[in-house]
């Protein structure tokens, strides 16, 4: 399943510090019991319909009202929610939900399999970033009152983990019609919004539901969601003892948030560096030449940018797999040690003994460190790199494409997602559409394989994009969630949130 190129703009976006934080300052500090979690949050939800929702820091206010069919633990595990088991056909077209019985809408409306099939097929119709999420399914069908049964166009190896995220938020059929459903949703979830409480892009009230089927996921009567427009606001709310926890936008400001108090709790959600767009060499022929890229690679001084760019918080690398992949290999983290040497030897094999030149993309959101110091690096090896400002078109223009390299933080997800993000040869974030043959291979073994098939063909995938260079990675960064002493959390593999069951008082 490919992701929308739209989606892949907004997540890249965000990681440049490319979109604005919605919201302003939020409401008054709120009461700080073991009864009442407090948590800050970046942005705020446009629409509270489930097939219009979104994901990542956005999660914790529809997790709060909507349940899933399948709970994703914090190691990234799956197990059940709404659905009690499930299985798949031979092939893996066909999945078969089993749901629970016990289920019911805040409206009092029964959950069952025709209210899940409605969800799903709403939501792939429904104009949510995440709706390419369901588009390998086919049909849906309510068996009978507790069977579910999914039809898929084709194989889809992230599909299971689809359905523990915004793709099966489940709201009550009752409610589709509702005019009000944008600021007040009827979910089954653990707790009630608190309409009243409420003040739209500011500060969200929820209140637990009384007959919420599984009472071991609340651990709070009520939960307040505070968003900060900037950073100032959200660092003062937590210097002030306002929030139990928060998300940070960046690390410039853990010092004194340690000061205040809080712990942070770190979690690796992107890789930063460079990718190489043009590996056929369309645009410039010298990225062609596998050697030429290697040198890339060796090129940087990857801990000096870890400490320069992003403050010394991260993890060095060179592969795009994350360590929860099943692709990840820990030694390829250091298959490009820094070496100016190496690199040189490398260009000179590939007739560039002389230099070569680059042409990148800049950012003013980028400042003016960042491409001084990809200047210097360059510069080291013979390289010259050319920026040219970009303005607000830095995303369009490198997925247009008209760049065959460039600087990018880009997230890291499940191996499905990440190939079909970054690597597949219809992938957004690989805009010149290049393809080799061996790499479309073992897409296809990951695609319709066994699973140790998928598995041993991920970690061959990630070996050969590192051999080839399809990207020059540096460094993991360090993304923080923060908490004060009375609150315990859980981060999530994969999302800038923690979930929101995986809070808790501390003893």
């Amino acid at each position: 399943m490919f992701r929308s190129k739209r989606m892949a703009a907004v997540i890249a976006a965000v990681a440049l510090g490319l979109t604005a934080c919605g919201g302003g300052g939020a409401a008054a500090p709120q009461d700080q019991s073991s009864q009442t979690l407090t948590l800050g949050a970046l942005l705020a939800p446009k629409t509270f319909a489930a097939n219009q929702s979104e994901f990542a820091n956005l999660s914790p206010f529809y997790q709060a009202v909507y349940d899933t069919l399948i709970r994703m633990k914090p190691d990234g595990s799956l197990v059940p929610m709404l659905a009690k088991d499930w299985k798949y056909n031979a092939d893996k077209t066909v999945l078969t939900l089993t749901l629970r019985d016990d289920v019911k809408f805040t409206d009092g409306t029964p959950f069952n399999a025709d209210a899940a099939k409605q969800n799903l097929e709403r939501f792939k119709a429904g104009t949510s970033p995440d709706a390419q999420f369901m588009a390998a399914l086919k049909t849906a069908k309510a068996v009978d009152a507790t069977t579910l049964e999914l039809t898929l166009s084709a194989p889809d190896p992230a599909f299971l983990n689809y359905l523990s995220k915004d793709a099966s938020f489940m709201q009550s059929p009752a409610s589709f019609g509702n005019a009000d459903i944008a600021t007040k949703p009827v979910g089954s979830g653990p707790y009630v919004l608190d309409t009243a409480a409420t003040v739209t892009g500011t500060s969200y009230s929820y209140h637990r539901n009384p007959n919420y089927w599984d009472k071991s996921l609340v651990h709070y009567d009520n939960l307040v969601l505070n968003v900060y427009g900037d950073q100032t606001s959200l660092l003062n709310a937590i210097k002030s003892g306002q929030l139990n926890a928060a998300n940070t936008a960046d690390n410039n400001t853990l010092t004194e948030i340690q000061a205040a108090g809080y712990k942070v709790n770190p979690l690796q959600l992107n890789w930063a560096g460079l990718i190489l767009f043009d590996r056929a060499g369309t645009t410039n022929p010298a990225l062609k030449d596998v050697r030429v890229r290697q040198a890339l690679n060796y090129a940087f001084d990857t801990k000096a940018m870890l400490q320069s760019i992003g403050q010394g918080y991260g993890e060095l690398t060179t592969q795009v797999f994350p360590p929860s992949s099943a692709a990840y290999d820990k030694s390829l983290d250091s298959r490009y040690a820094y070496n100016p040497a190496k690199a040189k030897e490398l260009l000179a094999q590939a007739g560039y003994a002389s230099g070569l030149t680059l042409k990148l993309p800049s950012s003013a959101l980028m400042g003016n460190t960042l491409p001084a110091l990809i200047t210097q690096q360059l510069k080291d090896v013979g390289i010259t790199a050319e920026f040219t400002d970009t303005g607000n078109n830095f995303i369009a223009d490198l997925l247009a494409p008209k760049y065959g390299v460039s600087y990018m933080i880009l997230e890291q997800q499940s191996d499905w997602q990440l190939i079909n993000m970054k690597i597949a040869p219809g992938a957004p974030w690989n805009p010149y559409k290049y393809e080799d043959p061996k790499v479309d291979e073992l897409i296809n073994k990951i695609h319709v394989g066994s699973t140790d098939e998928q598995t041993a063909a991920a970690k061959e995938l990630n070996k050969y994009i590192v051999e080839q260079a399809w990207f020059a990675p540096w460094y993991r960064p360090q993304s923080s969630f923060v908490t004060d002493a009375k609150t315990k959390v859980e981060v999530q593999t994969g999302n800038a949130y923690p979930f929101i069951w995986s809070f808790s008082p501390a003893s």
